[in-house]
């Protein structure tokens, strides 16, 4: 079994018209041993911008706090908040450097760029390599079938509703179909004015 899949986990991110969604499992385990059912994956890194780290969970929690360091440190000799495409090549920049000795993680990033509210996604390797799609990305053991669910459901600009409905459907159908994620998913609707977090009861077995 691959390092990246020791701790399970599943996560999709959309783009929709003026907004954008990401959502994500809440298992924590370890192999096919299931420990907690509220582990957080997605953390919101600015008003509009949220980072989803799915692979090893240790490195998670670990490069969530490095990013967060440079990104304020970024911020306060800047003086404004950073796009979504800096903030990729921030978080590009940081894996490369450990190319050697890599962060077991896989970013997805979403957001709206803080002046033209466009919405961005992007999702990398675990040495920083950016793909940046038109439609989706996703990451966590149960990609292929995170694939063929959106390739089905997505369809270009989604109102926020619809896009809750279809990101939903993407994640928890695909992941009923792997035993190491699951147990639970948090999905987040990113919109100009506003951001909603709901949580949806899924299959616990």
């Amino acid at each position: 079994m691959s390092i990246l899949a020791y701790n399970g986990g599943a996560m999709v991110a959309m783009k929709g018209k003026n907004c954008v969604a990401i959502a994500t499992d809440t298992r924590y385990g370890i192999q096919a041993q299931t420990l907690a059912s509220n582990f957080d994956k997605v953390f919101r890194m600015g008003p509009h911008l949220f980072i989803g780290l799915p692979g090893l969970a240790t490195d998670t929690q670990m490069v969530e706090q490095r990013l967060r360091f440079r990104l304020n440190l970024y911020e306060l000799k800047e003086g404004r908040l950073m796009k979504p495409r800096t903030f990729q090549s921030m978080v590009s920049n940081m894996l490369y450097e450990k190319r050697f000795g890599p962060y077991f993680i896989e970013p997805i990033i979403a957001g709206l760029d803080p002046v033209t509210f466009e919405p961005y996604i992007c999702n990398m390797d675990l040495i920083g390599c950016p793909n940046e799609p038109y439609d989706f990305v996703v990451g966590g053991t149960c990609s292929e079938q995170l694939y063929g669910m959106c390739e089905v459901l997505w369809e270009p600009d989604l109102k926020p509703d619809d896009l809750f409905e279809t990101i939903s459907q993407a994640l928890v159908n695909a992941f009923d179909r792997d035993a190491i994620s699951g147990w639970g998913a948090k999905v987040y609707i990113i919109e100009e004015d506003k951001i909603t977090i709901k949580h949806l009861k899924t299959r616990m077995d």
